[in-house]
């Protein structure tokens, strides 16, 4: 299915917004949306909302064979999907301009740029080394992907830990989480992207495009920077020539984006793994807000069960005893009974206003069914006479009158 192309009004719309330096959702031309990342039941499982758009990451790993050229080293494989789920313009099972270009991104963000210690995941040098893959889903779509999956991918690798392993001679020995903690993974930075779209050749620039932002755009620039400013990568798409300056500004801006997205997913790796060593809940579910109406979730109440039975029986003697007035039915009409000391039923009575409209009903269906009764009298006797009365046909007054009377049919002699 495609996707619905945008109307000639829209267009102009959006186009003279952004000339007026005004956006939709009523950031300025600099401003981030909202980045809010929660975490699963389980290690290496998250969810990053950049807006209304979101990505889950999942982070798995096994052991496997090195690579023949590297044979020390571990392998990090990174996969994005785009599902008929996030949006109608994605088609299942195939792969599009979009998503190769995204894939090829992120994995030149993550992998590329060094930011996981590859030698620490080998356990066999030649023989057996740990490969991590980083899966990503785009569960919804409003734009900027790149962004939100490059967040995911570095959140997911942070949270994720492997199961710790032993060496005797040639045989390993892979330990569960219950008999050995799990081992973080060596991260050495954190590599973010950052989006910018330009408008007009260049002319007005925006950052962290939404969807309807990015279908007007004329290019482009992502930038991938860590929080001590040095560039992981860079690209730029749409066929638009970006002058040193412009590339330098947009350098500035994504230092600062970064620190501040930095800090965020410190923090918020902090307070889940407080969460989790002081026992408390977690999850998916327990990162729901409780506010929205959708939560279907109330925060518990105490309720005291000391001494209940006395408070029973406290209230049972204070209260009232009940009456020995026994009621009685009350037959009004064959049929129907009344219990209890209640006023007799006066639904079936009418009002004055309503006895005269009912009476004069009831006077005007007779009267209509009296004239009925005598019009059908008279045509009775009107057709009883036009039996014994020969038929007369005539086309008018003038003309002669014809009589019909039956002729005898002269009797056959043989």
């Amino acid at each position: 299915m495609k996707e619905t192309p945008l109307s000639n009004c829209e267009r102009r719309f959006l186009l003279r917004a952004i000339q007026e330096r005004k956006r939709l959702d009523g950031r300025q031309c600099y401003d981030y949306r909202n980045v809010r990342i929660s975490f699963g039941p389980e290690h290496g499982c998250c969810v990053v909302e950049l807006g209304k758009t979101r990505v889950l990451g999942q982070v798995s790993c096994e052991l496997v064979p090195p690579k023949p050229n590297r044979a020390t080293e571990g392998i990090l494989f990174c996969n994005l999907e785009l599902s008929p789920m996030a949006a109608p313009g994605f088609e299942p099972g195939r792969q599009s301009e979009l998503l190769v270009k995204v894939n090829r991104l992120i994995e030149r963000c993550l992998r590329n740029s060094k930011c996981i210690d590859t030698e620490s995941l080998c356990v066999v040098a030649g023989e057996k080394v740990w490969q991590i893959r980083v899966d990503l889903h785009l569960l919804n779509h409003d734009g900027n992907i790149v962004d939100a999956a490059s967040i995911a991918g570095i959140v997911a690798l942070c949270h994720f830990r492997r199961p710790d392993v032993s060496v005797q001679g040639k045989e390993v020995t892979v330990y569960s989480p219950e008999e050995r903690d799990p081992v973080p993974l060596s991260i050495h930075h954190m590599p973010i992207c950052v989006s910018f779209a330009f408008f007009q050749q260049g002319t007005y620039l925006l950052v962290d495009p939404n969807e309807r932002e990015e279908r007007v755009m004329d290019g482009l620039l992502v930038i991938a920077m860590n929080k001590h400013r040095e560039i992981c990568t860079i690209q730029s798409s749409g066929g638009i020539m970006l002058l040193k300056d412009q590339v330098l500004r947009c350098s500035k801006i994504t230092a600062v984006k970064v620190a501040e997205i930095t800090e965020l997913i410190q923090k918020a790796l902090e307070n889940d793994q407080k969460l989790r060593k002081e026992g408390g809940k977690f999850g998916f579910a327990e990162s729901i807000p409780n506010q929205k109406i959708t939560a279907f979730k109330m925060d518990s109440a105490a309720v005291d069960t000391n001494n209940v039975e006395e408070q029973a029986e406290e209230i049972i003697t204070k209260a009232d005893p009940p009456s020995e007035v026994f009621a009685k039915p009350i037959l009004h009409t064959p049929g129907t009974a009344q219990i209890g000391e209640g006023i007799e039923n006066a639904w079936g009575d009418l009002e004055e206003s309503e006895r005269e409209e009912a009476a004069e009903e009831e006077g005007e269906s007779s009267t209509t069914a009296f004239e009925c009764q005598r019009t059908e009298t008279e045509d009775t006797s009107m057709m009883n006479e036009a039996k014994d009365d020969p038929i007369v046909l005539s086309d008018s007054e003038e003309e002669e009158v014809v009589i019909l009377e039956p002729q005898e049919v002269p009797k056959k002699t043989r």
